[in-house]
């Protein structure tokens, strides 16, 4: 590969003359194509407009406001059109010189995460010593990252440490080698040490606007740690639900694990097993911790199929109203369908768009959004008792059972007939159209279709 072809980019914030000295000692060495994202002030904004418009394949994306470290990264990863190596800068580095971007190339394999200073941090982000369940952490100042991987994982973040989460992930799902460190970056990135590449001049940001003005993310770090004490309520879970998983899986999925109060209840049934959760709330998934024996905070529709690769032994998916929150269930019942043994099985419970409630207020015209219920502000996606078959046949199940959950509702009857005219007058069938309408949730089990 041609080395000067890998873009680079570096997140910049009120520094000007930091910005003006990184680019002049890269381009020195390197005319590779350049990205900055800036969230500068309008007067020290102008100063960096003028500072690249003095360098060649420089590009300059500004936001006019402060976008932080993290949240520009990840602008870049999503937005830009970046392909294969992507090299990560801090602008506080200067170029001391040549041969930096081809020692990295050497080190970073195709299907690696990134390479760079790997140091160690706690959960929360905050630098610690190596200890054990330390994390591992691939610092930004100067990383060389495969584009296709990271965006598997979570994105980077406004926070102190902005590989958090996506080291977190790597970490709980123990894909340790997807990032490797590498021993002159780390010695570069030190201060008072001889520099070999780069000269990282250390918290440059910091000096030059008084601060890395995350005082909004401590805070919040801080409240979420205190909370995290709290008791968790180990009745919170679908009962009906658990009685649907098999009793002898070996190894389950259970996505939106919340605290884990399905994970505790499963276990008395089944203590041997490994029950791995998915979560992307950070204090939930800290607190099911303790019940699950592993949690991967991560939003499941921002990976990639190769992280359902890596969940290829799971026997059991647990899905408790969660088909209908995301963007696409179709691709992502695919992906699970791609990656499952032939004997593994979904078990999941799923709102019915066709309650009799919800028809009624689609034909008055009063069809709001609510915190719970039916009408659940977070549902995205809507199935009836058929689409929700079409579902899963059109990616690869089939459905072997199911129970609906129909409520005592006696308003309801004052409703039925009007369905059944309804049916009739479509021409429909009026006796199925009201049997339909009476589960406000369907829990099923679905196993894949072929599997050879």
């Amino acid at each position: 590969m041609n080395i000067e072809k890998i873009p680079v980019i570096t997140v910049s914030y009120n520094t000007p003359e930091l910005v003006k000295n990184l680019l002049t000692t890269f381009r020195e060495k390197y005319s590779n194509p350049y990205y900055i994202i800036d969230g500068s002030d309008p007067e020290h904004l102008a100063e960096i407009k003028n500072i690249v418009s003095k360098f060649n394949n420089v590009h300059l994306i500004d936001f006019g406001y402060n976008i932080h470290h993290g949240p520009g990264m990840a602008w870049a990863i999503e937005n830009l059109s970046l392909s294969g190596p992507v090299l990560f800068l801090d602008s506080d580095i200067e170029i001391v010189r040549s041969g930096f971007i081809e020692e990295l190339f050497k080190s970073l394999k195709p299907n690696m995460y990134g390479v760079g200073a790997v140091g160690y941090v706690n959960r929360g982000g905050f630098n610690i010593d190596y200890a054990k369940d330390a994390i591992r952490y691939l610092h930004p100042i100067c990383m060389l990252c495969n584009i296709e991987v990271m965006r598997q994982w979570p994105l980077p973040t406004k926070h102190g440490a902005p590989m958090t989460e996506a080291m977190l992930a790597l970490h709980d799902s123990q894909n340790f080698g997807l990032i490797e460190n590498i021993e002159w970056v780390m010695n570069d990135a030190a201060s008072g040490t001889q520099k070999i590449f780069i000269d990282h001049k250390g918290q440059g940001t910091v000096f030059k606007t008084g601060g890395y003005h995350l005082e909004e993310w401590m805070q919040k770090a801080q409240e979420e740690a205190n909370q995290q004490e709290a008791l968790v309520d180990l009745e919170d879970y679908d009962k009906n639900l658990l009685a649907y998983i098999p009793t002898q899986c070996k190894n389950l999925v259970e996505i939106g694990c919340k605290s884990g109060a399905m994970a505790a209840a499963y276990k008395k049934i089944n203590p041997n097993c490994k029950y791995q959760g998915i979560e992307p709330s950070a204090m939930a998934a800290q607190a099911a911790r303790k019940y699950c024996d592993t949690v991967l905070q991560v939003e499941i529709e921002s990976v990639g199929i190769e992280f359902f690769t890596k969940l290829s032994t799971a026997d059991c998916w647990i899905l408790g109203n969660v088909l209908e929150k995301l963007k696409d269930p179709w691709t992502f019942l695919a992906r699970i369908f791609h990656t499952m043994p032939k004997d593994g099985v979904i078990v999941a419970s799923i709102a019915n768009a066709q309650h009799w409630s919800v028809q009624a207020k689609l034909g008055i015209g009063d069809f709001r959004y609510q915190e719970t219920g039916s009408m659940n502000r977070a549902h995205l996606r809507w199935f009836t008792r058929a689409t929700l078959f079409e579902l899963f046949m059109q990616n690869g199940f089939r459905i072997v059972e199911g129970h609906p959950i129909i409520l005592d509702e006696p308003f309801r009857d004052k409703v039925i007939p009007a369905i059944r005219l309804m049916a009739e007058s479509v021409g429909a069938n009026p006796d199925v159209a009201v049997e339909d309408s009476l589960p406000i949730q369907y829990i099923i089990k679905a196993a894949p279709a072929e599997k050879s």
